[in-house]
């Protein structure tokens, strides 16, 4: 009897699993689940096995795609700023060569407040609320990436101050703005309070002197 001929290989790389293919997905669900726990409960307060439940996991299937609690945390502040950024890249590219400083500055106050009290904005308040919970080398990555974001304000305050409507220092009113505009995720109220585009008039009015 003749041996039996070995079944042939297929080229390339091997076929991947259906785990396999889902990685990408399921990190993303983690990280999406993570921020609005996060978010709701507070990061110490959090326990991975909520997050892994959130999404139908085992208990220890987060430390599959992050080596701690802290990691996925980075994740999610991570994954706020690259979003924000993308969105502003976008938003910032909509302008038109005619549109005035003012109004640059309207266009990125309304993106700002979209990132932090829109659809989809759990991300960057857990940024802002849990900010000491990384460490130093997390909170590095992080600033590189909010520089970034904030890179974009700066020619538009300083263009403002060359035409006097902007009375402070460049650097000191990038600083009290975002202040200000962070502050609302502590008390702003969708059922309650203004529109974002009102939240937008009233910090335009605030922050700009028109003569």
């Amino acid at each position: 009897m003749s041996e039996l001929a070995e079944p042939k290989r297929a080229r390339g790389r091997p076929r991947k699993t259906e785990g396999e293919r889902d990685d990408g997905n399921r990190r993303q669900a983690l990280i999406s689940a993570a921020a609005q726990l996060f978010k709701l409960q507070g990061y110490d307060a959090t326990s991975t096995r909520e997050i892994a439940a959130k999404v139908g996991m085992q208990s220890g299937s987060p430390f599959y795609h992050f080596g701690n609690k802290q990691d996925l945390l980075l994740a999610v502040m991570v994954e706020g700023m690259k979003q924000a950024i993308a969105r502003q890249l976008a938003a910032y590219g909509q302008a038109t060569p005619t549109q005035s400083a003012r109004e640059r500055l309207r266009s990125l106050i309304r993106h700002h407040f979209d990132v932090l009290l829109g659809p989809d904005s759990d991300f960057i308040p857990v940024m802002l609320y849990e900010w000491r919970s990384l460490a130093p080398a997390q909170r590095k990555a992080i600033t590189e990436l909010k520089d970034d974001y904030e890179a974009a304000w700066i020619p538009v305050l300083q263009a403002l101050h060359d035409q006097g409507q902007l009375q402070a220092p460049v650097g000191l009113a990038r600083l009290m703005i975002f202040g200000a505009l962070n502050w609302s995720v502590q008390w702003y109220d969708r059922r309650k309070s203004a529109s974002l585009d009102d939240l937008t008039a009233a910090a335009l009015a605030l922050f700009i002197h028109v003569a």
